[in-house]
């Protein structure tokens, strides 16, 4: 009898519910607790600032531009008025494509509670109205050497001892700027500056946990109050402008069309000191589009990057040894999606689980063909120096995470409650309250502070998961020049 009532039901133009849920074919999961799943892991995984956590924010980032303002003045090196990317997340969290083989290995709730990357341009080229050609004959695909010789004298002086020097034949010499000779400046010049400040500490000041040098970049923690934050510090150069080798890309369709304008996606990139796998480290640097990524990052919808950060923390546990994937590939891979399916589907509330499967088979697809290219100059291909053991290896690995999604989820939900119990732990055992609190002054002279706080705790709730650009003199560090996209604050 059940044949023909359903039959009957169709020709009357009626759907009825399935009588069994939705599942994953591979995994037979069901698609809503995978669902439930990842709406913990984003609960668990984003943290609320109250005012004094939003206060130590600021204390701590005002603590690194006033640093910064003291290494400019040094050697006058730094440009004196200078533009500073300030991204949520650390090196390590891939928010710039920087290899992680050479960081040492840091952990939310054991090492620190919060963790920032600050581009610092050294150089600047911001005057170009044209495509911005670079030296690119001696490096590979998406890497670059940059001749001082695109600078005036003056610049050439002063950073002479932070390039290597080729002689041609007709007798003229040429000044590279070197990227690990830069990073051993900055982490010099760093160390000198903050050795200064803790002679002479001030009521409220952070407390400087660590410094270290990881590779090319400079990690330091700070202490502030009840917060251990971590700032990983890349100099950078800075262009204005897009690079020629990117220029094609452009003329391609993107999901961002129509939703932010060229302009702001073309603003302007970076040199970061990376080199390729064969290249020559001291002469190398890496192109990055961070500046851009913020931008389309606005564009991409919500259950797309709730399903992006719990693979991302998925991956990051599992694909830990031998270093091989970043969770800047992963990015990658996200922008990747984005272009190719419509955005009507990527905007759908309840399809996080589908778009966290979907993650796993690209990376597991990329990893199997040995090919992920960049987002931004395709003809890169990211995983191109690996050997078919590794790739295997991490493939074979992503298997099993494809075979039982829940049960990696669930140990990452695991993961990030327990380091946001050993953030509570530390807070309530009071092991920084020896710094003290900079609202613990009392008096009419915090009054100014407080105003700040709650702005900055508006700014992080009204702007979740954007990147903070700062603009910084560093003879007037008293003023806070925030800029969230366009916004001036």
């Amino acid at each position: 009898m059940a044949a023909p009532l359903a039959s009957k039901a169709g020709s009357a133009g009626t759907t009825s519910k399935p009588p069994f849920p939705e599942l994953d074919f591979r995994s037979g999961a069901r698609v809503e607790e995978l669902n439930k799943l990842i709406q913990e892991f984003t609960k668990h995984d984003q943290r609320e600032y109250d005012d004094q956590r939003a206060l130590e924010i600021h204390t701590a980032k005002d603590f690194i531009f006033s640093m910064l303002g003291m290494v400019q003045k040094l050697d006058q090196k730094l440009p004196v008025a200078n533009e500073y990317l300030l991204l949520s997340g650390g090196v390590r969290e891939g928010v710039v494509d920087i290899d992680l083989d050479e960081l040492n290995v840091y952990a939310r709730g054991t090492d620190y509670d919060m963790d920032f990357t600050l581009l610092v341009p050294a150089l600047k080229l911001h005057d170009r109205n044209q495509p911005v050609t670079l030296d690119m004959r001696h490096s590979a695909l998406c890497h670059s050497w940059l001749s001082l010789r695109l600078f005036d004298e003056g610049t050439i002086s002063k950073w002479k001892d932070c390039c290597t020097i080729v002689d041609h034949i007709n007798g003229a010499t040429n000044y590279f700027f070197s990227p690990t000779k830069v990073a051993d400046w900055f982490y010099d010049s760093i160390s000198i500056v903050l050795s200064e400040i803790q002679k002479k500490p001030q009521r409220g000041m952070p407390k400087v946990e660590k410094v270290e040098k990881n590779g090319t970049i400079i990690s330091i923690i700070l202490g502030v109050g009840s917060s251990r934050m971590l700032y990983d510090i890349v100099p950078v150069v800075s262009f204005k402008g897009w690079p020629a080798v990117a220029q094609s890309w452009l003329m391609e369709n993107h999901f961002w069309d129509g939703k932010i304008t060229e302009e702001e996606v073309i603003s302007g990139f970076y040199l970061v000191p990376a080199c390729s796998y064969k290249g020559k480290k001291d002469n190398e640097w890496r192109l990055s589009f961070a500046r851009s990524e913020v931008q389309l990052k606005k564009c991409i919808s919500s259950s797309l990057m709730q399903a992006y950060q719990a693979c991302k923390a998925i991956i990051i546990k599992l694909l830990s040894r031998p270093k091989a994937i970043s969770p800047y590939h992963l990015r990658s891979m996200m922008l990747w999606a984005c272009d190719r399916l419509p955005a009507s589907y990527l905007a759908q509330e309840d399809y996080a689980a589908h778009f966290l499967l979907g993650l796993i088979d690209d990376l597991q697809h990329c990893l199997v063909n040995k090919m992920c290219p960049n987002y931004f100059i395709p003809q890169c291909n990211m995983l191109e120096h690996l050997s078919e053991e590794t790739v295997m290896l991490h493939a074979r690995k992503l298997s099993s995470v494809r075979s039982d999604p829940a049960e990696h989820l669930r140990t990452a939900i695991e993961h990030v409650k327990a380091a946001n119990r050993l953030t509570l732990e530390l807070q309530r055992r009071g092991s920084t309250t020896s710094i003290p609190s900079p609202q613990s002054d009392g008096g009419d002279t915090n009054q100014p502070d407080d105003r700040l706080a709650k702005k900055l705790q508006q700014l992080v709730t009204e702007n979740p998961g954007k990147s903070i650009s700062v603009f910084i003199n560093p003879d007037d560090v008293t003023r806070p020049h925030f800029r969230i996209d366009d916004k001036f604050f």
